[in-house]
């Protein structure tokens, strides 16, 4: 099956997810994992079903094809979290080399589910190369950024742009480093696109090189204010362009996107977003966008 669609913004066709039966799998679980994982909390099992069933009830309505990713032995409670684990290029899918080393059971297992489906392996980053989803954005066809950082190294980098080839312009933004060497910091914790000319940004860990690269893209931008972007308000899905889905109680940063023209449909994500800090991006592996 062909991946087309190669932004962040058009209408979300078929996306991946991966719930929390097949990712946290049980309460006994969850208590075993959940500290080392660097979760604020434990998820509560039950509640996170519910909330997780609700969102992808969410993603069926906005006319999304959904792909279940399954269980298998060696996935964490991270595994909720479907971005990271595979890159999407016009070649096919890449499967990534995770940088949090409890994660790297998820590509194989995520690539040989949807190998099942028709989809084809372009290539996979290797050792000493770390790559994850979270610091991928494709603005177009032509145009992907690259977050470095502590998920993602310079030898995934390079990696990723010889199975890429030469005809895409890849900018490569240089990410702060988290509080814990543990905790997470992708490119999407800063920058969600939700259309052709617009992103949502927090402007104030932005590098200037990146602001400049987006402007000559044609981008525009909203930013997240202060007070919100600790609530992962930088994190929104586009399930079309200016159709968003966020996360809840992130009023001001739903205003400044209504006023710039955007839909806005809110889920509850205590559960399965907050705990772990990943929000609607991280939640989905979209595969298909299309006008």
């Amino acid at each position: 099956m062909r991946l087309t669609g190669l932004n962040e913004y058009e209408a979300l066709k078929v996306v991946a997810v991966r719930s929390p039966e097949a990712a946290f799998v049980s309460a006994e679980k969850i208590a075993a994992e959940w500290k080392d994982l660097r979760f604020h909390q434990p998820p509560d099992y039950g509640i996170a079903v519910q909330e997780h069933a609700a969102f992808r009830a969410m993603l069926a309505n906005a006319g999304a094809e959904i792909v279940d990713l399954g269980a298998t032995d060696g996935l964490t409670l991270d595994a909720v979290y479907a971005r990271d684990a595979l890159v999407v290029s016009p070649k096919g899918l890449i499967l990534c080399h995770m940088g949090r080393k409890s994660r790297r059971a998820e590509p194989k297992v995520c690539a040989e589910d949807l190998s099942q489906q028709g989809y084809v392996i372009a290539g996979e980053i290797k050792s000493p190369g770390t790559l994850e989803g979270g610091d991928i954005i494709w603005l177009n066809e032509k145009a992907l950024a690259v977050g470095k950082g502590p998920r993602t190294n310079a030898e995934g980098i390079k990696q990723l742009a010889a199975i890429l080839g030469p005809d895409i312009d890849l900018h490569i933004v240089p990410l702060p480093a988290p509080n814990h060497p543990e905790d997470v910091f992708h490119l999407m914790s800063m920058i969600s696109p939700v259309d052709s000319d617009l992103a949502l940004i927090y402007q104030p860990l932005m590098p200037d090189a990146f602001l400049d690269w987006l402007t000559r893209q044609g981008i525009n931008f909203v930013e997240v204010p202060e007070q919100e972007y600790a609530s992962m308000a930088c994190n929104i899905l586009a399930l079309g362009p200016r159709d968003i889905l966020m996360l809840d109680h992130l009023p001001e940063t739903k205003s400044r996107l209504e006023k710039a023209g955007c839909r806005v449909q809110t889920y509850k994500g205590d559960e399965i977003s907050r705990k772990g800090e990943g929000g609607p991006t991280c939640l989905t592996r979209p595969l298909v966008r299309g006008i």
